[in-house]
């Protein structure tokens, strides 16, 4: 059964290629004026031939030019969009996070209850566990009898504020996704305000350049404007997985980190 599909599908794609090949041959002159020729064989006369005409394309600079002064904004929200991208390879890692090595070293220094050492590592090695240790220092320091729970308060309300930072970083790259296609959209109105403008003032004065200036703005606008937006969206996808793994990574280093400091110092 799936080989009989697949035949009759092949059968009506090269029916379907051979299509135009003969209507290129019966036709008649084009009404574009497009040039034909004759086509013989021995004395007998088959009948016109439609000739290929020459292809032809908007390069890069006209589209450019087209765009105008929008083409400028969204190549800036590319170049943003690539280095929030490249920047978040770089944060978005467990060694810019919570590194392990870290951790190790904290949890020996509250075993042994040397507090002043372990704080100085957190100031040497700024990183969002070491910002979530020294709050949880400060508690300690500036409070005579500590007690477990609002010692994990102070900890989940820096926690809270790391993940949102976190979050905030990548959040960028969704606004840009958002806006890209918006300025698209304002380059597709001017365009087309643009073109029929001259035709609603004056239709004397309506030429079929300014027309094709002003479809090509509205088209070249919102066709680069998605070009921005689409990688741009991908990537916020990405990275938004990848933030939510290395806040869950933060968040157990800080409760193992609490669980020390409060089994230690309520001895």
């Amino acid at each position: 059964m799936k080989r009989t599909i697949v035949l009759s599908g092949c059968a009506a794609l090269l029916v379907l290629m051979a299509l135009p090949q003969v209507h290129a041959q019966t036709a008649g002159p084009s009404a574009g004026g497009g040039s034909t020729a004759t086509a013989t064989v021995g004395h007998e006369v088959l009948g016109p031939v439609l000739m290929p005409m020459p292809q032809s394309g908007m390069s890069i600079r006209d589209a450019w030019r087209y765009g105008g002064w929008i083409m400028w904004v969204l190549a800036a929200g590319s170049v943003t969009g690539l280095s929030l991208t490249l920047y978040l390879f770089w944060t978005l890692r467990a060694s810019q996070i919570a590194p392990a090595s870290l951790l190790s070293e904290l949890m020996l220094y509250v075993r042994s209850g040397d507090l002043a050492a372990a704080r100085r590592t957190c100031e040497l090695r700024s990183s969002p566990l070491s910002r979530i240790a020294l709050a949880a220092f400060d508690h300690l320091r500036h409070t005579s009898i500590s007690e477990a729970a609002l010692l994990r308060a102070d900890v989940e309300a820096e926690g809270v504020r790391q993940a949102e930072a976190i979050h905030g970083e990548t959040q960028l790259l969704l606004d840009l996704s958002v806006i890209a296609p918006m300025l698209g959209l304002l380059g597709t109105v001017m365009g087309m305000l643009k073109a029929f403008g001259s035709v609603a003032t004056d239709v004397a004065s309506a030429k079929p350049v300014v027309l094709a200036a002003g479809v090509s703005q509205a088209i070249v606008t919102t066709i680069f404007g998605l070009l921005v937006a689409i990688p741009t969206m991908v990537a916020y996808a990405y990275f938004r997985r990848r933030a939510a793994r290395q806040i869950a990574a933060l968040e157990a280093s800080a409760t193992a980190l609490v669980t020390a400091m409060t089994s230690r110092f309520e001895r």
